[in-house]
């Protein structure tokens, strides 16, 4: 059974800040009374984490929810781009006439 990318990727950005809370936590003893402190310290390193070695499970991520997105688009809708265009070419050709 796979794993949705979306559930993979969260737990380890969990794990990326849960880790370094416990760590700072149990064996830094003035993190226990400054514990917001930890908690800054445990984001800044779990922010550094995941910049550093979850690039592949966030593009797995990112890909899944573009798929998913793309195939509950209405086929029949025209795509932005298009409306954007045609816009574009009816200003250009009103300004000439």
């Amino acid at each position: 059974m796979k794993l949705p990318p979306l559930l993979v990727y969260s737990v380890l950005r969990l794990l990326a800040f849960l880790v370094p809370l416990g760590i700072l936590w149990f064996f830094f003893p003035i993190f226990r009374e400054f514990w917001w402190l930890a908690a800054l310290f445990a984001a800044l390193i779990g922010i550094s984490i995941s910049l550093l070695f979850l690039r592949a499970p966030l593009s797995d991520a990112s890909r899944a929810m573009y798929a998913k997105r793309e195939a509950r688009t209405d086929p029949a809708r025209p795509r932005d781009e298009d409306v954007e265009d045609a816009n574009v070419d009816r200003d250009i050709h009103r300004d000439v006439a």
